[in-house]
């Protein structure tokens, strides 16, 4: 099980059986769910999803995932996963669009990218952006995550890969 972390406003913890109705929500509003993964998905995959973090990823302790809450109710997803995609650490987070501009995903990314740096001892945390989703690139911007390659999927569609450096690169290399 992930620890539980918490930011000013945010209370990132376990899900419990509870949060099943919530969490299915917040994957079937396609404002959230068009930017996860391969997109929306049926209400039974979503569901399928939720059971394997239990039987999965919380039994193998495979990696972080938490609930994000605020005032107790849950408002949102995130994660912490090693990907072959970005041969790396890649941050994944969802926020529940009534808090969206609100400052949440800012602080929610800053916390996670704090999680990979102090608790795993990473030296780069990466996240993958579809190219249209300007809001969350310009959260992760704000964070110091740089843009370091474009995917192009099978679909078209182009794929940021941003990363965040525990020392920043300028900060890195020796004066000649």
């Amino acid at each position: 099980m992930p620890p539980t972390l918490h930011t000013a406003r945010l209370l990132l913890d376990p899900y419990t059986p509870d949060d099943e109705e919530g969490f299915v929500a917040l994957f079937q509003d396609v404002r959230v769910s068009r930017w996860m993964g391969d997109g929306p998905s049926s209400e039974a995959d979503d569901r399928a999803l939720f059971g394997r973090i239990f039987s999965k990823v919380y039994a193998r302790d495979l990696f972080g995932v938490w609930a994000v809450r605020r005032d107790r109710r849950l408002i949102g997803h995130a994660e912490i996963k090693r990907t072959d995609e970005v041969d790396g650490h890649e941050i994944v987070y969802a926020l529940s669009p009534a808090v969206w501009g609100s400052g949440l995903g800012t602080e929610l990314a800053e916390a996670l990218v704090a999680y990979g740096f102090g608790t795993l001892g990473l030296s780069e945390v990466h996240a993958t952006v579809a190219a249209e989703n300007e809001a969350s690139l310009r959260v992760l911007g704000r964070v110091g995550f740089a843009h370091v390659r474009d995917i192009e999927e099978d679909d078209g569609g182009l794929t940021r890969v941003l990363t965040a450096s525990r020392t920043p690169r300028s900060a890195t290399s020796s004066p000649l």
